[in-house]
């Protein structure tokens, strides 16, 4: 049992059905004609040549589908990875040279052993102190930097390429003017052909035809319509990748660890929110976090040795996958066979195709990822959020991609340090004829005896939040004067308490003590009352104070007895003794 969720492919297998077999080949062969113009587009974003896209379409494929938890996930080069990867890796080598390359590929290898560390040991749970909106906002302000980039391609022009929006549109701006008709007239044509296909059908393998389309027009027609000024692939080199170790170099290692971390990171983030959205929509199997880690380092691990770049799942291709009929990792096996095949005797046919053909892809692609609809959402539901999203948008696309996750993720911890330091907190009155309590700020017709003050804290008790709960209470009980004679702390939404909380609750109890107001317990939960003994509650307080509810607190406190608590409180005892 404990081999199977290791490598989940010996769980599905043995039980892979025959009706199966039909909707894994179809999805294996639809993702595979997006895989591959998708794969030469992503290299040169890259800036590696063409075939090193389709080196990174084939083994992460294969090592995915024998330990990922997910049987729909589509693995390979992406966009945004391919942008990280050049943003890093530009600033050591020269594009496109043999050291560029062995650097790109030494960073397939970094990544994927921090990916199979982090999921040995998991540590999955790190993705959690990012938050929706920063994913958001992140992802939103790379593709934005990715389509610009691909402008120059588009275009025709050799615009600065850079992951600072600012520093791009300013290039563009002074040098559009000299763009390239005949490209720009193609790149548009393409554009739009992907767009409607898409409207039509999101099943129609839209890049392939428009691949297809360009690469038969400048074939064929280039001299006849003068389309000969566009920038076209040429030689993409035949045969399958070979086996090699990549040169580790410790000082290149130190000066790639950020750009790594970064990948490591967002290719977590793309595989998790992809999973999570695949696995909704089917009851064959779930998505295990850490696992999908072990996946991903084995998958960019193994792929390093064979001349791959760091790959992660693919938001388009996975989708396809799960629309075209995948159901297990059959698809991917198949998929990797067409690469195979195309690598082996197709790559010939990509010679003419037009580079401003795999930028409209591109630019197509990635722009659906800027999702502005979640913006206005989170602009009418919770404005706190959609300023961490803002936040991390303009961060990511003024100061770039390494300091824009970073400066996500630390407003993402900010906030959960603010709110869980400042949880909600309540004043409870009791509901008229019945034995509840309910908050008086949400419920009018409760009724509030001078008497008694009924607090109620909705979070863990701990060093953030402890002098937090002091003020709140002492605010609350300063409101009552000096009618009162009861504090009841309801610590049904406490979860869990710290030495700091403890330590606070006893100075708080003797200092009621000595005004002559009684301080109770109701609702406390098991680990949270086992906490409370060993940090020695008991000292200042005593077992007939801990009730189930606040009714049964209040009972005691104006009647002297309650048998009901006498047997509460025995049982206590005897669970403790």
């Amino acid at each position: 049992m404990k081999l199977k969720k290791i490598i989940p492919i010996l769980d599905w297998l043995p039980n892979y059905k025959k009706t199966q077999i039909r909707g894994d080949v179809i999805a294996g062969i639809t993702v595979a004609t997006v895989l591959i113009p998708q794969g030469i587009a992503y290299a040169l974003i890259a800036g590696l040549p063409p075939i090193y896209g389709l080196y990174a379409a084939l083994i992460p494929q294969l090592i995915y589908a024998v330990f990922g938890s997910s049987r729909q996930v589509a693995i390979g080069p992406v966009a945004m990875d391919s942008l990280i990867v050049a943003t890093g890796v530009s600033t050591l080598a020269l594009i496109g040279s043999e050291s560029y390359i062995a650097i790109a590929i030494l960073l397939a290898l970094m990544v994927g052993t921090m990916q199979l560390l982090l999921g040995v040991f998991r540590l999955g749970f790190i993705v959690n102190f990012l938050s929706r909106p920063v994913i958001i906002g992140f992802t939103s302000a790379v593709a934005l930097i990715i389509g610009l980039n691909q402008f120059r391609n588009l275009l025709g022009v050799d615009f600065l390429q850079s992951d600072q929006v600012h520093i791009l549109l300013e290039d563009i701006i002074h040098r559009i003017s000299s763009f390239n008709t005949n490209t720009t007239i193609v790149g548009f044509i393409a554009c739009l052909l992907i767009i409607i296909f898409r409207k039509i059908n999101k099943k129609i393998p839209n890049a392939l035809i428009v691949v297809i389309l360009g690469i038969v027009v400048i074939r064929f027609f280039g001299d006849y319509l003068k389309l000969t000024d566009i920038a076209i692939v040429k030689n993409i080199p035949s045969g399958l990748p070979k086996f090699n170790i990549p040169i580790i170099d410790i000082a290149l290692i130190k000066e790639l660890f950020p750009i790594a971390s970064t990948l490591v990171l967002v290719g977590y983030l793309e595989i998790i929110s992809i999973g999570k959205t695949l696995e909704a929509k089917q009851d064959e199997y779930r998505i295990d976090p850490n696992q999908e880690l072990v996946a991903l380092g084995f998958s960019n691990i193994v792929g390093s040795l064979f001349q791959s770049y760091p790959t992660t799942s693919s938001f388009s291709r996975s989708a396809i996958n799960e629309e075209a009929g995948g159901k297990t990792g059959i698809s991917a096996f198949v998929s990797v066979i067409i690469v195979v095949l195309t690598l082996l005797f197709l790559t010939p046919l990509f010679y003419h195709l037009p580079r401003t053909i795999l930028s409209a892809i591109i630019i197509v692609a990635v722009f659906n990822l800027i999702n502005v609809s979640e913006a206005k959402k989170l602009w009418k539901a919770n404005q706190l959020d959609f300023w961490l999203l803002i936040a991390t948008f303009l961060a990511t696309i003024f100061f770039g991609i390494e300091y824009g996750i970073l400066i996500g993720a630390s407003l993402s911890l900010i906030i959960l340090i603010y709110r869980t330091s400042r949880p909600y907190v309540a004043e409870l009155g009791k509901v008229p004829n019945s034995d509840f309590y309910r908050n008086k700020n949400r419920f009018k017709e409760v009724i509030i005896d001078k008497e008694i003050l009924i607090f109620r804290f909705d979070a863990q008790l701990f060093y953030a939040n402890a002098n937090y709960f002091r003020d709140k209470l002492d605010e609350m009980a300063h409101e009552k004067g000096t009618s009162l004679k009861l504090i009841v702390l309801d610590a049904e939404s406490i979860n869990r308490v710290d030495s700091t909380g403890i330590e606070m609750l006893k100075e708080r109890i003797r200092y009621y003590h000595k005004r002559n107001i009684a301080f109770y317990f109701a609702g406390v939960k098991g680990p949270v009352r086992d906490a409370f003994f060993k940090g020695g509650i008991l000292e200042v307080s005593s077992l007939d104070h801990f009730f189930m509810r606040d009714n049964g607190a209040v009972n005691f406190f104006k009647t002297g007895d309650n048998q009901n608590q006498k047997k509460y409180a025995q049982y206590i005892h005897q669970a403790y003794e």
